[in-house]
C-alpha cells in the first residue's frame, strides 16, 4: 500500500511541475486579467463540464460567489452545471450535447467570460458551447488535459495539464482554479491593486 501511495504521489508532483511551467503561468496570469476585466465592466464568469468538471465549475463558482480567503463582495460567477431542470429539458427536448450551448446561448454576452473544463478536451457539450463563445466574440478559456482534444482554436486561453491520467488533470484543475481565485481576489481588492 504505502508503495503504491508512493507512486502515486510522485506521480502527482511531476505532473504539477510539468503543469506549472512559465508557458502555463502566463496563461493563468492572462486568465486573471480578463476575468478581472470582466467583473469591473459588469460581466460573470460562466463555468461548465461534466462529472468531476461538473463539481470543479459549482467549486469555482462558489469561490468567487462567497468568498476564497479573504473577505470582499461577491463576485458574479454562474456554474452551469447545476440546474437539473434546465440540463434535463435541453437533453430531452434537443440533445444533452446542447445542454451548455443553449444555457451560454441565453447569459452569455459581451462583457463575460466562459470557462469550459474537460479531462479530454472532448466532451460534445463543452465544445458546443465554446465554439459558440468564441465564435460570438465572447472571451473563452478552457481547462483540459493532455493536448487539449478539440479545444484548441476555440479558447481564447488553453491551460491543459500534460497526462491522460483523469485524476492528475483533476488535481491540477482544482490547482488552476484556486490560483484564478486568490489572483482575482488580490488584484480586485488586495495588495496587487
Amino acid at each position: 500500500m504505502n508503495e503504491l501511495m508512493d507512486h502515486i504521489i510522485e506521480e502527482h508532483k511531476q505532473v504539477v511541475n510539468k503543469f506549472l511551467s512559465q508557458d502555463n503561468r502566463t496563461v493563468i496570469e492572462r486568465m486573471v486579467n480578463g476575468i478581472v476585466q470582466s467583473f469591473e465592466n459588469g460581466g460573470k464568469l460562466l463555468i461548465f463540464g461534466n462529472g468531476g468538471s461538473a463539481a470543479d465549475a459549482q467549486h469555482i463558482s462558489a469561490e468567487f460567489l462567497n468568498r476564497f480567503k479573504m473577505e470582499r463582495p461577491p463576485l458574479p460567477a454562474i456554474a452551469l452545471t447545476t440546474d437539473s431542470s434546465t440540463i434535463t429539458a435541453i437533453g430531452n427536448d434537443y440533445s444533452y450535447d446542447d445542454s451548455f450551448l443553449k444555457q451560454v446561448q441565453a447569459l452569455a454576452n459581451k462583457n463575460d467570460v466562459v470557462l469550459g473544463i474537460s479531462t479530454s478536451g472532448n466532451s460534445e457539450n463543452v465544445i458546443r458551447a465554446l465554439r459558440y463563445s468564441f465564435k460570438k466574440g465572447v472571451k473563452t478559456y478552457g481547462f483540459g488535459g493532455n493536448t487539449g482534444g478539440k479545444m484548441p482554436g476555440l479558447c481564447d486561453e488553453l491551460l491543459t495539464v500534460p497526462t491522460t491520467t483523469t485524476a492528475r488533470v483533476q488535481e491540477c484543475h482544482i490547482i488552476a482554479a484556486h490560483l484564478l481565485c486568490e489572483l482575482v481576489d488580490e488584484r480586485m481588492f488586495g495588495s496587487l491593486r
